[in-house]
Protein backbone atom coordinates (compact mmCIF):
# COMPACT_ATOMS: atom_id res chain seq x y z
CA UNK A 1 0.00 0.00 0.00
CA UNK A 2 1.42 3.38 -1.04
CA UNK A 3 1.84 6.33 1.31
CA UNK A 4 -1.15 8.08 -0.27
CA UNK A 5 -3.34 5.00 0.08
CA UNK A 6 -2.37 4.65 3.75
CA UNK A 7 -3.20 8.30 4.34
CA UNK A 8 -6.60 8.02 2.67
CA UNK A 9 -7.43 4.87 4.65
CA UNK A 10 -6.48 6.69 7.84
CA UNK A 11 -8.74 9.58 6.87
CA UNK A 12 -11.68 7.25 6.24
CA UNK A 13 -11.35 5.56 9.63
CA UNK A 14 -11.15 8.92 11.38
CA UNK A 15 -14.30 10.12 9.63
CA UNK A 16 -16.18 6.99 10.72
CA UNK A 17 -15.27 7.78 14.32
CA UNK A 18 -16.55 11.36 13.85
CA UNK A 19 -13.04 12.65 14.35
CA UNK A 20 -11.24 15.20 12.26
CA UNK A 21 -8.97 13.58 9.72
CA UNK A 22 -5.29 14.38 10.17
CA UNK A 23 -3.11 13.35 7.26
CA UNK A 24 0.43 13.51 8.57
CA UNK A 25 2.35 11.34 6.16
CA UNK A 26 0.79 12.30 2.83
CA UNK A 27 3.37 14.13 0.66
CA UNK A 28 0.71 15.53 -1.69
CA UNK A 29 -0.70 18.97 -0.93
CA UNK A 30 -4.44 18.72 -0.32
CA UNK A 31 -6.25 21.12 -2.61
CA UNK A 32 -9.17 21.02 -5.01
CA UNK A 33 -7.51 18.29 -7.07
CA UNK A 34 -8.82 14.80 -6.37
CA UNK A 35 -6.07 12.34 -5.46
CA UNK A 36 -6.26 9.03 -7.25
CA UNK A 37 -4.39 6.53 -5.07
CA UNK A 38 -4.22 3.83 -7.71
CA UNK A 39 -2.79 6.07 -10.43
CA UNK A 40 0.87 5.12 -10.76
CA UNK A 41 3.75 7.39 -11.65
CA UNK A 42 7.04 6.06 -13.00
CA UNK A 43 8.82 8.15 -10.37
CA UNK A 44 6.89 6.70 -7.42
CA UNK A 45 9.09 4.15 -5.58
CA UNK A 46 5.95 2.39 -4.32
CA UNK A 47 4.89 1.42 -7.84
CA UNK A 48 4.42 -2.24 -8.68
CA UNK A 49 4.96 -1.58 -12.38
CA UNK A 50 7.43 0.80 -14.03
CA UNK A 51 5.70 2.50 -16.95
CA UNK A 52 8.28 2.84 -19.71
CA UNK A 53 7.68 5.26 -22.57
CA UNK A 54 7.95 2.88 -25.52
CA UNK A 55 7.70 5.54 -28.22
CA UNK A 56 10.45 7.61 -26.63
CA UNK A 57 12.67 4.56 -26.23
CA UNK A 58 12.14 3.58 -29.85
CA UNK A 59 13.03 7.10 -30.99
CA UNK A 60 16.42 6.67 -29.29
CA UNK A 61 17.17 3.41 -31.06
CA UNK A 62 15.97 0.90 -28.50
CA UNK A 63 14.35 -2.32 -29.65
CA UNK A 64 10.62 -1.80 -29.25
CA UNK A 65 8.73 -4.36 -31.30
CA UNK A 66 5.97 -2.95 -33.47
CA UNK A 67 5.51 -5.98 -35.67
CA UNK A 68 7.77 -4.77 -38.48
CA UNK A 69 11.15 -6.13 -39.48
CA UNK A 70 14.11 -4.00 -38.44
CA UNK A 71 17.86 -4.44 -38.66
CA UNK A 72 18.24 -3.98 -34.92
CA UNK A 73 15.75 -6.76 -34.24
CA UNK A 74 17.56 -9.18 -36.54
CA UNK A 75 20.96 -8.29 -35.12
CA UNK A 76 20.00 -8.86 -31.52
CA UNK A 77 18.23 -12.06 -32.48
CA UNK A 78 21.60 -13.44 -33.57
CA UNK A 79 23.22 -12.42 -30.29
CA UNK A 80 20.48 -13.70 -27.99
CA UNK A 81 20.15 -17.04 -29.77
CA UNK A 82 23.70 -18.00 -28.79
CA UNK A 83 23.10 -16.85 -25.21
CA UNK A 84 19.86 -18.81 -24.94
CA UNK A 85 21.49 -21.94 -26.33
CA UNK A 86 24.30 -21.62 -23.79
CA UNK A 87 21.84 -20.99 -20.98
CA UNK A 88 19.34 -23.75 -21.65
CA UNK A 89 20.82 -26.05 -24.29
CA UNK A 90 23.47 -28.75 -24.10
CA UNK A 91 26.19 -26.22 -23.25
CA UNK A 92 24.39 -25.27 -20.03
CA UNK A 93 25.64 -28.47 -18.40
CA UNK A 94 29.23 -27.29 -18.72
CA UNK A 95 28.64 -23.74 -17.47
CA UNK A 96 28.28 -22.46 -13.91
CA UNK A 97 25.14 -20.31 -13.55
CA UNK A 98 24.57 -20.53 -17.29
CA UNK A 99 21.55 -18.19 -17.23
CA UNK A 100 23.52 -15.32 -15.68
CA UNK A 101 25.04 -13.03 -18.33
CA UNK A 102 27.34 -10.09 -17.69
CA UNK A 103 27.68 -7.27 -20.22
CA UNK A 104 30.80 -5.17 -19.88
CA UNK A 105 33.47 -3.36 -21.90
CA UNK A 106 37.14 -2.66 -21.57
CA UNK A 107 36.58 1.03 -20.74
CA UNK A 108 33.63 3.39 -20.18
CA UNK A 109 31.48 4.88 -22.96
CA UNK A 110 31.64 1.98 -25.38
CA UNK A 111 27.89 1.40 -25.30
CA UNK A 112 27.51 -1.53 -22.90
CA UNK A 113 24.30 -0.18 -21.31
CA UNK A 114 22.72 0.28 -24.74
CA UNK A 115 23.61 -3.32 -25.55
CA UNK A 116 22.35 -4.57 -22.16
CA UNK A 117 18.96 -2.92 -22.55
CA UNK A 118 18.44 -3.98 -26.16
CA UNK A 119 19.49 -7.53 -25.39
CA UNK A 120 16.95 -7.62 -22.57
CA UNK A 121 14.26 -6.20 -24.83
CA UNK A 122 15.06 -8.80 -27.47
CA UNK A 123 14.90 -11.71 -25.02
CA UNK A 124 11.59 -10.37 -23.68
CA UNK A 125 10.12 -11.17 -27.13
CA UNK A 126 10.69 -14.89 -26.54
CA UNK A 127 7.53 -16.93 -26.04
CA UNK A 128 8.73 -19.11 -23.17
CA UNK A 129 11.45 -17.09 -21.45
CA UNK A 130 11.55 -14.07 -19.17
CA UNK A 131 14.41 -11.64 -18.62
CA UNK A 132 15.70 -9.69 -15.65
CA UNK A 133 17.90 -6.65 -16.30
CA UNK A 134 20.16 -5.62 -13.40
CA UNK A 135 22.16 -2.38 -13.17
CA UNK A 136 25.35 -3.60 -11.51
CA UNK A 137 27.40 -0.58 -12.60
CA UNK A 138 26.85 0.90 -9.16
CA UNK A 139 29.36 3.75 -9.51
CA UNK A 140 27.89 4.99 -12.79
CA UNK A 141 24.32 3.64 -12.86
CA UNK A 142 22.31 4.48 -15.95
CA UNK A 143 19.55 1.90 -16.46
CA UNK A 144 16.96 4.07 -14.71
CA UNK A 145 18.00 7.14 -16.69
CA UNK A 146 17.97 5.34 -20.03
CA UNK A 147 14.63 3.66 -19.38
CA UNK A 148 13.13 6.87 -18.01
CA UNK A 149 12.16 6.11 -14.43
CA UNK A 150 13.22 7.82 -11.20
CA UNK A 151 15.47 6.69 -8.37
CA UNK A 152 14.05 3.68 -6.57
CA UNK A 153 15.61 1.19 -4.12
CA UNK A 154 17.72 -1.40 -5.86
CA UNK A 155 20.85 -3.54 -5.71
CA UNK A 156 22.76 -1.31 -3.27
CA UNK A 157 19.93 -1.35 -0.73
CA UNK A 158 19.77 -5.13 -0.94
CA UNK A 159 23.53 -5.59 -0.55
CA UNK A 160 23.51 -3.24 2.44
CA UNK A 161 20.79 -5.32 4.07
CA UNK A 162 18.24 -2.51 3.93
CA UNK A 163 16.06 -4.75 1.77
CA UNK A 164 15.83 -8.39 2.79
CA UNK A 165 14.15 -10.01 -0.18
CA UNK A 166 14.95 -9.78 -3.88
CA UNK A 167 11.28 -9.18 -4.62
CA UNK A 168 11.55 -5.82 -2.82
CA UNK A 169 13.98 -4.47 -5.41
CA UNK A 170 12.66 -6.25 -8.51
CA UNK A 171 10.28 -4.17 -10.60
CA UNK A 172 7.91 -5.33 -13.31
CA UNK A 173 7.53 -3.12 -16.37
CA UNK A 174 4.81 -2.48 -18.92
CA UNK A 175 6.93 -4.50 -21.36
CA UNK A 176 5.79 -8.09 -21.05
CA UNK A 177 8.38 -10.51 -19.57
CA UNK A 178 10.87 -7.72 -18.70
CA UNK A 179 11.77 -7.07 -15.07
CA UNK A 180 14.37 -4.61 -13.77
CA UNK A 181 16.58 -4.26 -10.70
CA UNK A 182 18.12 -0.76 -10.66
CA UNK A 183 21.41 0.10 -8.98
CA UNK A 184 19.82 2.02 -6.13
CA UNK A 185 21.21 4.91 -4.12
CA UNK A 186 24.97 5.55 -4.59
CA UNK A 187 27.16 4.45 -1.67
CA UNK A 188 30.82 5.09 -0.87
CA UNK A 189 31.44 1.32 -0.71
CA UNK A 190 29.49 0.49 -3.86
CA UNK A 191 32.23 -1.48 -5.58
CA UNK A 192 33.18 -3.34 -2.41
CA UNK A 193 29.57 -4.45 -2.07
CA UNK A 194 29.82 -6.11 -5.48
CA UNK A 195 32.56 -8.36 -4.09
CA UNK A 196 30.66 -9.23 -0.90
CA UNK A 197 29.34 -12.61 0.23
CA UNK A 198 25.83 -11.21 -0.02
CA UNK A 199 26.39 -10.51 -3.72
CA UNK A 200 27.52 -14.09 -4.23
CA UNK A 201 24.39 -15.36 -2.48
CA UNK A 202 22.30 -12.96 -4.56
CA UNK A 203 23.69 -14.36 -7.82
CA UNK A 204 23.21 -17.94 -6.65
CA UNK A 205 19.58 -17.30 -5.75
CA UNK A 206 18.88 -15.71 -9.14
CA UNK A 207 20.49 -18.66 -10.94
CA UNK A 208 18.55 -21.30 -9.00
CA UNK A 209 15.28 -19.57 -8.20
CA UNK A 210 14.37 -18.65 -11.79
CA UNK A 211 15.71 -21.46 -14.01
CA UNK A 212 13.73 -20.29 -17.06
CA UNK A 213 14.92 -16.69 -16.84
CA UNK A 214 17.92 -14.98 -18.39
CA UNK A 215 19.50 -12.50 -15.98
CA UNK A 216 21.53 -9.70 -17.60
CA UNK A 217 23.97 -7.75 -15.46
CA UNK A 218 25.07 -4.38 -16.84
CA UNK A 219 28.50 -4.42 -15.19
CA UNK A 220 31.30 -1.86 -14.70
CA UNK A 221 34.16 -1.83 -17.24
CA UNK A 222 36.76 -4.59 -16.88
CA UNK A 223 39.77 -2.28 -16.89
CA UNK A 224 40.16 -0.23 -13.71
CA UNK A 225 37.40 -1.88 -11.67
CA UNK A 226 38.75 -5.02 -10.01
CA UNK A 227 35.33 -5.98 -8.66
CA UNK A 228 34.11 -6.65 -12.21
CA UNK A 229 36.36 -9.71 -12.34
CA UNK A 230 34.84 -10.88 -9.05
CA UNK A 231 31.40 -10.48 -10.60
CA UNK A 232 32.52 -12.41 -13.67
CA UNK A 233 33.26 -15.44 -11.50
CA UNK A 234 29.58 -15.53 -10.52
CA UNK A 235 28.40 -15.60 -14.15
CA UNK A 236 28.06 -18.30 -16.75
CA UNK A 237 28.36 -16.03 -19.78
CA UNK A 238 29.90 -12.67 -20.66
CA UNK A 239 29.56 -10.20 -23.51
CA UNK A 240 32.32 -7.65 -23.95
CA UNK A 241 31.27 -4.60 -25.96
CA UNK A 242 33.84 -3.32 -28.44
CA UNK A 243 33.40 0.08 -30.08
CA UNK A 244 34.41 0.03 -33.71
CA UNK A 245 37.33 2.28 -34.68
CA UNK A 246 37.89 3.28 -31.05
CA UNK A 247 38.49 0.30 -28.79
CA UNK A 248 42.10 -0.82 -28.98
CA UNK A 249 42.88 -4.49 -29.49
CA UNK A 250 45.32 -4.24 -26.60
CA UNK A 251 42.49 -3.06 -24.35
CA UNK A 252 40.28 -5.97 -25.38
CA UNK A 253 43.10 -8.39 -24.63
CA UNK A 254 43.78 -6.76 -21.28
CA UNK A 255 40.08 -6.75 -20.39
CA UNK A 256 39.58 -10.44 -21.14
CA UNK A 257 42.90 -12.06 -20.20
CA UNK A 258 41.98 -12.56 -16.54
CA UNK A 259 38.42 -13.79 -17.09
CA UNK A 260 37.60 -17.30 -15.96
CA UNK A 261 38.45 -19.77 -18.71
CA UNK A 262 35.16 -21.59 -18.12
CA UNK A 263 33.15 -18.46 -18.89
CA UNK A 264 31.33 -18.47 -22.24
CA UNK A 265 32.67 -15.27 -23.79
CA UNK A 266 31.31 -13.27 -26.70
CA UNK A 267 32.31 -9.97 -28.29
CA UNK A 268 29.77 -7.44 -29.52
CA UNK A 269 30.87 -4.88 -32.10
CA UNK A 270 29.11 -1.62 -31.33
CA UNK A 271 28.65 1.62 -33.31
CA UNK A 272 29.64 -0.09 -36.55
CA UNK A 273 29.75 2.15 -39.62
CA UNK A 274 27.20 1.22 -42.26
CA UNK A 275 25.91 2.55 -45.51
CA UNK A 276 23.18 5.14 -45.08
CA UNK A 277 20.41 2.86 -46.34
CA UNK A 278 21.30 0.17 -43.78
CA UNK A 279 21.83 2.44 -40.80
CA UNK A 280 19.39 2.08 -37.94
CA UNK A 281 19.89 4.96 -35.54
CA UNK A 282 23.51 5.36 -34.54
CA UNK A 283 24.46 1.84 -33.59
CA UNK A 284 25.45 -1.32 -35.40
CA UNK A 285 26.31 -4.75 -34.04
CA UNK A 286 28.31 -7.88 -34.62
CA UNK A 287 28.97 -11.03 -32.61
CA UNK A 288 31.94 -13.25 -32.20
CA UNK A 289 33.57 -15.56 -29.68
CA UNK A 290 37.00 -15.60 -28.24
Amino acid sequence: MSTIEKALAKQKIAQQDNKQAVIEDCPVAMNDTTVEPDKKSINDPNNDILQLDKKELESRGFLIDDGTRKNIKDEFRQIKRKLLNNAFGASSKTLHNSNLVMVSSSKPNEGKTFISINLALSIALEQDKTVLLIDADVLRPSINRELGFGNVPGLIEYLLGQKNDISEIMYSTNINKLKVIPAGEPHHLSNELLASDRMESFAKELAERYPDRIVIFDCPPLIGVTETLVLANLMGQALVVVEESKTLLADVQKATENLNEDLALGLVLNKAIRSHKDMYGYYGYGYGTK
